[in-house]
């Protein structure tokens, strides 16, 4: 048989396939005559396959045997004896040829018997047994591995170490604002999806106070959302995300935008209450600076004393309640300065008279003086 394509299919014009089913027998049990048959013939197909590597064995033996008797034969021709023992060399010489040539013979042979044994298992039926055999066998197990959930330390470190390494890849992603430019630099750059450049994001936005980044920074979570919904990679959501949000109706707008405002007040509160805290550490240290002998800071002093009036008769009056001074108020006052070692100036500008000797005396003790 020929196709129009010229190729010859006469191979397979007379297939036989051995099936131990075709035979039957009214007065023995179906299933029990073809487990005998079966039987027999794997135990046949056995014994011929071990004739076949006994075949294999004995033909390797032969070689080697062979080889070995060879290199016997050269080195006896290469020995050079003396005449005396030239007649000893000649009968071993005779010896080992004659067993190079046995050996060959054998070899010969046993090669005809391995093609006669390959010309046998040619002739060989198929059967359900060999009529095919496995490419190739591989069981896979999908069982999900265990994921130890990372400490606090672990996590900030693991932060710190990603957004060093990707920090400048972080920045150029947050100041794109068109869907595809987003798309696209995501795509190529597929590791940085993930919580640490949603944080990343954040942070810039505080420090830097700049809006434009937050967009950014929703779009990662939205992505993170996704993929934790869908319990997938989020590596594998962000293009599911694109496609719904160009795409997507007035409601799933509305959520994605009033989410991003919610976001960008939580920002700028976070920015606010950081600009506090810099502020009052700024506050403090300069007080810090500020502090003078006895732990007292002359900004603070200054506004702490009353306002002087003239009398007049030309005289500085402090301006207290009621045109009076208390003595423990005056004498406050008076010590606070000399503390600060400027007693002499601040009690010219605020002409405080001293009219208890006792209480001045215990509180320049109190103050160290």
């Amino acid at each position: 048989m020929t196709s129009g394509a010229g190729l010859d299919y006469s191979t397979w014009d007379h297939i036989y396939v051995s099936d131990d089913e075709d035979v039957t027998c009214p007065f023995v049990d179906t299933p029990s005559l073809y487990r005998m048959r079966h039987r027999s013939r794997l135990e046949k197909m056995a014994d011929f396959q071990l004739r076949g590597e006994e075949l294999e064995t004995n033909l390797e033996k032969c070689k080697r045997k062979l080889e070995e008797a060879q290199g016997r034969l050269t080195e006896l021709e290469r020995e050079s004896k003396d005449e005396e023992e030239d007649r000893e060399r000649e009968a071993e010489l005779k010896t080992v040829q004659a067993e190079v040539r046995k050996l060959k013979k054998d070899a010969k042979k046993f090669e005809e018997m391995i093609q006669e044994y390959q010309r046998e298992k040619k002739k060989l039926p198929w059967n359900v047994d060999t009529i095919s055999k496995d490419g190739f066998s591989k069981s896979v197990l999908n069982i999900k591995p265990e994921t130890k959930e990372e400490t606090q330390e672990e996590k900030v470190e693991k932060h710190k170490v990603f957004v060093e390494k990707y920090a400048k890849e972080i920045k150029h992603f947050g100041m794109l604002n068109r869907w595809d430019d987003s798309q696209k630099y995501l795509s190529d750059n597929p590791h940085l999806v993930c919580e640490e450049t949603a944080n990343a994001l954040v942070v810039i936005c505080i420090d830097l106070e700049i809006d434009e980044v937050l967009l950014c920074a929703i779009v990662m979570q939205f992505i993170l959302d996704l993929a934790s919904a869908v319990k997938a990679d989020p590596r594998g959501c962000f293009r599911q995300f694109f496609s719904k949000i160009k795409t997507a109706d007035k409601p799933y707008l509305d959520a994605f935008h009033h989410e991003l405002e919610l976001l960008k007040e939580r920002v700028r509160s976070c920015a606010r209450a950081r600009m506090e805290n810099a502020m009052k550490e700024l506050e403090e240290e300069e007080r810090e600076k500020r502090l003078g002998p006895g732990g007292l800071d002359p900004v603070e002093v200054y506004s702490s004393l009353p306002k002087v009036k003239h009398t007049q008769t030309g005289v500085m009056l402090l301006n207290c309640p009621n045109g009076t001074y208390e003595e423990h108020g005056e004498l406050l006052h008076h010590t606070s300065c000399m503390v600060l070692g400027c007693s002499l100036s601040l009690l010219t500008l605020s002409c405080i008279v001293v009219t208890t000797v006792d209480s001045y005396s215990k509180l320049l003790y109190i103050y160290g003086f």
